[in-house]
Parts: C-alpha cells; structure tokens; sequence
C-alpha cells in the first residue's frame, strides 16, 4: 500500500523528486517557469543578488492553485506567480498573506490587491506567436478569422482554457476581439467550436519551445515570448495583434499563508519588483507594472503604437468571477 505522503503527492501532481528539492531550496515559486516571460534569467539574477535559490517551477497556474489548496495545512510554497484572475482566486481562498514589497505603492490601484495579498509584477499583451518558416508556405495570419481558413490546419496551438491562465486570456481576447463580453461568451465558444475543424493543438502548459522548433508554427501567446523569439532565436518569428482586437492582461506574485521560508520569500518579492527587476522584466519585453521607461533598444523592437491601439483592458475582477462560468461551458461545448 503507497504511504500517506506518496497518495498525496501522486495527487496533487508533484513527485516525490520534486518535492526533495523543493525541500533543499532557499525559497519555493509556484509557476515560475524558465521558458516563460524569462524567469530563467530572473531566477539567476535573483541568486546572484540576493543568495535565495529558487527551482524553477512549470506548474501554470490552475495547477499552481490546486497544489497550493491540496497543501493548504502544511504549504510547501512561499510564493507564487499567477494570472490576475488565479491572484485574486487564491487570495480569496484564504492561500495567501498579505506583503507589500518595496515599490508596491507605485503599482496602480487597480492592479493590486489593497492588503497586498497580489500585486501586478508585469503585463503582457495577447496575440498570435508565429514561427513564419513553418507556415509551408502560408501567409501570417493577420486576424483571428484567418486561423478558421483550411490553410492553417494542424497549425493553431492554444493553451487549455479551462486550467492554463493564458488559454483563458486567449479565449477572452478572441471573445472580446469578435464582439463578445464577459457577460457573453458565445463569439469564443462559437470560434473555439468552428477551429475543431482545423485539428488545433491544444497543450495544457507553456509551449514556447515547440514554437521555435516549428512543431506548432502559430500560438496564442503574450507578445513577450514572441520577441523573445524574434531576437534571441534562430529563425523567423512574428508577433501579430490581431486585426479584431485582443486585450492587455497583468501578472501578479503573492506570498503564500504560513509559507515554509518567509524572509527568502519576502526578498524574492523585493526583487522582481525592484529597479533591477523591473528592468530586468522590461528587456524580456514585458510592461513593467512601476513606471520604469523602456530602453529605447526594448521599445524599438514592439510593434507600433497603432497595433497596441487594439488591445485593451477588461475589469479583471468580472474576468475572474466569471472564468469558471465559461470553463464549464468550454468543457461541455468544446472540448
């Protein structure tokens, strides 16, 4: 019969190797994903600096919130990184505690929790991430109706927007873009149903890699990652803001309620939110969450003021109250 400690690991999805070196580490983050908005250079930054290893972690954040429930009486994480909407979740669940870091009254009012129980660290824009040498000869799609054409069948890649936050964000932008709102799904699920025909790959957690190496030539993805590609990858890489529209959406860091390590934790939370930090997260092509200026070699390498024209905020407070209302309806629809 398994012990006690393997049924729970097996269950919450963590093995028992991970949860060894989590127990080595100087301070544990939840979704912290190297491959995603360059966490792997924040984490050596953040060792460097400060002497606090954190393991990268590739949890997205559904999964991020289900451990941290599963672990609620004895948590194993200090922080955790996480969409707005799974920021504000987990602090309604009663998971985290309430940290101001430094620079924290900087952030605008609407992108932190009062108490500081999340704060926004950084913000992204949602497009498509498109690898143009895999297309076989297709042109980059320009719009979101463009992906519904037979050219691009087995081509579209979208993360699982009943667990992955940014599969969630990608269904909002392609609902707000073709006219819905948070009060009205049916554009997304109508699109999300209509694209079945065109075979989408849909993974549950981040896919970076499997653009730059062509096996999944379009994604919906932040801008971010796409430049990332287009100047730091071989190959030939594109950021498209879609010509509907799409919207603009924060990420946010918490701390963890009775984390194992708090002072590790309150440094790592110091960090990202520091000069160097926000500095750091603006060369990944991120919009700082304080009001750091881009370097002019960052700035230069976005798309035009025109194109960002097309992506706007939404209330994120409704984005979150509503998200399982629309993941149900995903799951009996679409999937």
């Amino acid at each position: 019969m398994k012990s006690l400690l393997t049924t729970v690991l097996l269950a919450t999805g963590l093995s028992l190797g991970a949860a060894s070196a989590a127990s080595a580490a100087d301070a544990i983050c939840y979704n912290c994903p190297p491959e995603w908005a360059d966490w792997g250079s924040m984490l050596k930054a953040i060792k460097a600096d400060t002497g606090v290893e954190v393991p990268p972690d590739n949890k997205n954040s559904g999964q991020a919130m289900a451990q941290m429930i599963a672990e609620k009486a004895s948590p194993v994480a200090d922080v955790a990184y996480l969409g707005v909407t799974f920021g504000i979740k987990v602090k309604d669940a009663g998971l985290t505690q309430a940290y101001k870091p430094k620079g924290f009254d900087e952030i605008p009012a609407g992108l932190k929790d009062a108490d500081g129980h999340w704060f926004t660290i950084h913000s992204g824009t949602l497009g498509l991430f498109v690898n143009k040498d895999a297309l076989g000869g297709a042109p980059v799609p320009a719009c979101w109706s463009d992906l519904l054409k037979p050219e691009y069948k087995g081509m579209v890649g979208y993360l699982d927007p009943s667990s992955a936050f940014v599969g969630y964000v990608g269904a909002v932008a392609v609902n707000t873009g073709l006219g819905g709102s948070l009060d009205n799904f049916s554009p997304a699920i109508d699109f999300f149903k209509k694209l079945q025909a065109n075979q989408p790959i849909v993974p549950k957690q981040t896919s970076y890699a499997r653009v730059v190496s062509g096996e999944m030539p379009i994604l919906f993805d932040y801008d971010f990652n796409a430049y990332r590609a287009k100047y730091t990858e071989k190959g030939n890489f594109a950021f498209v803001i879609p010509c509907e529209g799409t919207v603009v959406v924060p990420y946010v860091m918490s701390m963890v309620k009775n984390d194992p390590h708090p002072e590790a934790a309150k440094k790592v939370l110091d960090y990202v939110l520091s000069d160097k930090g926000q500095a750091m997260w603006a060369k990944a092509y991120l919009r700082p969450a304080r009001n750091v200026e881009l370097p002019k070699e960052v700035a230069d390498r976005f798309l035009p003021a025109a194109d960002y024209a097309r992506a706007k905020a939404v209330d994120y407070g409704k984005m979150e109250a509503v998200q399982k209302g629309f993941s149900d309806k995903y799951l009996s629809e679409v999937k």
